[in-house]
């Protein structure tokens, strides 16, 4: 059997929208300078609390649990909007119906709450596809190697028949920590060339070429 963990944010749908909305709306209500979309695309993955303190090293700990408080407050305003924008990247689904035809298992390691990733896989119909799920509410954030090694425990299966697909440089860390396979994708919010130094093994331009990286 093999495995094959996704991210979710930055690799399976475009989630920075509402991520740039929400922390904009924070740094607002908390009289906090708002560091740039750039900049709050770079800590997607981690999990909120660790992005806060990244984005605001300077601010004390009540601000920063302040920023958290009113980001999720308006996370959650953002997801009972009707034309809210969380879209599936092109060809995911196609892609997850071929590998779950495959018999591929496929699990998910992302830095969203546990609440906010049902709440992603259920707008998308993604509900029964996986069958580990490992976010930021069970334990370290990544790039810890915990969620790996959770999603491995969870399905029995050892780090050379697992791969980690994602955007960032915090998921191919965590992947080389926990000794599996590290794909990056060149769709989501770090550059290819700091996702190689991050020690990607491959890098795909589009969903469609992971069939190609498996079966080589």
């Amino acid at each position: 059997m093999k495995l094959i963990v996704f991210d979710c944010d930055g690799t399976l749908v475009d989630g920075q929208h509402m991520i740039i909305d929400a922390m904009q709306t924070a740094c607002g209500a908390c009289d906090v300078v708002y560091p740039g979309d750039e900049a709050v695309r770079q800590i997607v993955g981690l999990s909120l609390h660790q992005a806060i303190e990244v984005c605001h090293p300077a601010e004390a700990a009540v601000t920063h649990l302040a920023l958290k408080d009113v980001f999720i407050e308006r996370f959650q305003q953002l997801r009972l909007q009707k034309d809210y924008e969380e879209p599936l990247y092109d060809g995911v689904a196609d892609v997850l119906d071929q590998l779950n035809d495959k018999g591929y298992l496929l699990g998910i390691a992302t830095g969203k709450s546990k609440r906010g990733l049902l709440s992603t896989l259920e707008n998308h119909g993604l509900s029964d596809y996986f069958l580990t799920l490992n976010t930021a509410d069970d334990g370290p954030g990544k790039p810890h190697p915990s969620m790996l090694h959770n999603a491995m425990k969870d399905v029995g299966v050892s780090p050379d028949q697992t791969w980690m697909i994602g955007d960032t440089t915090f998921d191919m860390e965590m992947a080389r920590t926990a000794e599996v396979k590290a794909v990056g994708v060149s769709w989501g919010y770090h550059e290819r060339a700091v996702l190689q130094q991050a020690g990607a093994h491959h890098i795909l331009d589009h969903i469609s070429d992971l069939h190609r990286v498996l079966e080589a």
